[in-house]
C-alpha cells in the first residue's frame, strides 16, 4: 500500500491516517464532553434554587439563552458518536472524520458562546450587567485567542 501522504515522516495508508485522525478526534471530545455536559446539567438545576425567581427579566433571558446554547454544545459534541453508529462498517471513514471534525468545531464554538455568557451572567448577578459584560467579553476574547488564533499561529508556522 502506498503512504498517502511520503513527506508527513509517517508510513501509513489513507486508512490508518483516517482510523488514527478518528482516534485522535474521539479523545478530544472526551474532553469537552464531560465538561460541556457537567456545565448544561449545572444549568439545568439553576432554576430550582430559591435566589432564581430574584432574576430580571433581562437575566431570565440571558440564562434561557445559555441553557439553549449549553444544550446546542452537547448536542453538537456528541454528534460525531451518532454519525459513527450511521457509517459504522459502510468504508466511509473518510467522510465521517471530515463531518465529525465540522462537528466538534462547531460544538466549541458554541460552547464558548456558553462560558462567555455565563461569565456575563455570574458577573451581572454578583456585581453589575457592566462587570457582567466585560466578563463575558473577556472570556470571549480569551478562549478566541487560546482556541483559535494560538493554534492557527503554530498550524502556520508548521507549515
Amino acid at each position: 500500500m502506498t503512504d498517502v501522504d511520503p513527506t508527513d515522516g509517517r508510513d501509513e495508508t489513507l486508512t490508518e491516517r483516517m482510523d488514527r485522525n478518528w482516534n485522535e478526534l474521539l479523545q478530544e471530545l472526551r474532553v469537552a464532553q464531560t465538561g460541556v455536559q457537567i456545565l448544561t446539567g449545572f444549568l439545568l438545576t439553576v432554576p430550582f434554587q430559591s435566589r432564581f425567581t430574584e432574576l430580571d427579566d433581562y437575566q431570565r433571558a440571558v440564562y434561557l439563552v445559555l441553557v439553549v446554547l449549553a444544550i446546542t454544545a452537547t448536542g453538537l459534541i456528541v454528534a460525531p458518536v451518532s454519525l459513527h453508529r450511521v457509517l459504522f462498517r459502510r468504508h466511509r471513514k473518510e467522510s465521517l472524520v471530515s463531518h465529525a471534525d465540522r462537528l466538534a468545531r462547531a460544538g466549541l464554538g458554541v460552547l464558548a458562546l456558553v462560558l462567555g455568557g455565563s461569565a456575563l451572567l455570574l458577573f451581572d448577578l454578583v456585581w453589575n450587567r457592566a462587570a457582567g459584560v466585560v466578563a463575558g467579553v473577556a472570556v470571549l476574547v480569551l478562549l478566541a485567542v487560546v482556541w483559535v488564533a494560538i493554534p492557527v499561529r503554530l498550524a502556520r508556522r508548521a507549515e
